[in-house]
């Protein structure tokens, strides 16, 4: 099971206010900062997600073929997690709509280049 997905970040005020765009959307907020993380989750639920600055001090990267997923309530809500990565620094990486195995996403890189989805549920 996993618990909770972290990124690395090159700069912690940056990608603050960019996961604080998309953690907006989703009803969750900052549960927790310290000088090298900030974290995010739903009240109640623990660590969600997380960004730091690397502990050991070197660049942060991101990892090439591996991505996170947002499980959104709708596809309005994919549209907007989408229209807020881009309003906040992001690149498009697939912009919303459906996909060949009948999901609808969009896919998007954060400042540091991580990569995300959301996909719809409902």
């Amino acid at each position: 099971m996993i618990i909770n997905v972290c990124f690395g970040t090159r700069d912690l005020e940056r990608a603050g206010r960019f996961y604080d765009a998309l953690a907006a959307e989703l009803g969750c907020g900052r549960t927790n900062e310290t000088e090298k993380a900030i974290f995010w989750a739903n009240p109640g639920v623990g660590i969600g997600f997380a960004i730091t600055l690397p502990y050991d001090g070197k660049p942060a990267t991101f990892g090439n073929g591996v991505m996170a997923t947002i499980g959104a309530k709708d596809r309005d809500q994919v549209d907007r997690l989408h229209a807020a990565a881009m309003a906040n620094g992001g690149s498009d990486e697939g912009p919303p709509g459906e996909r060949p195995n009948g999901f609808y996403c969009a896919y998007w890189r954060d400042p540091d280049g991580n990569k995300m989805n959301a996909v719809a549920l409902g």
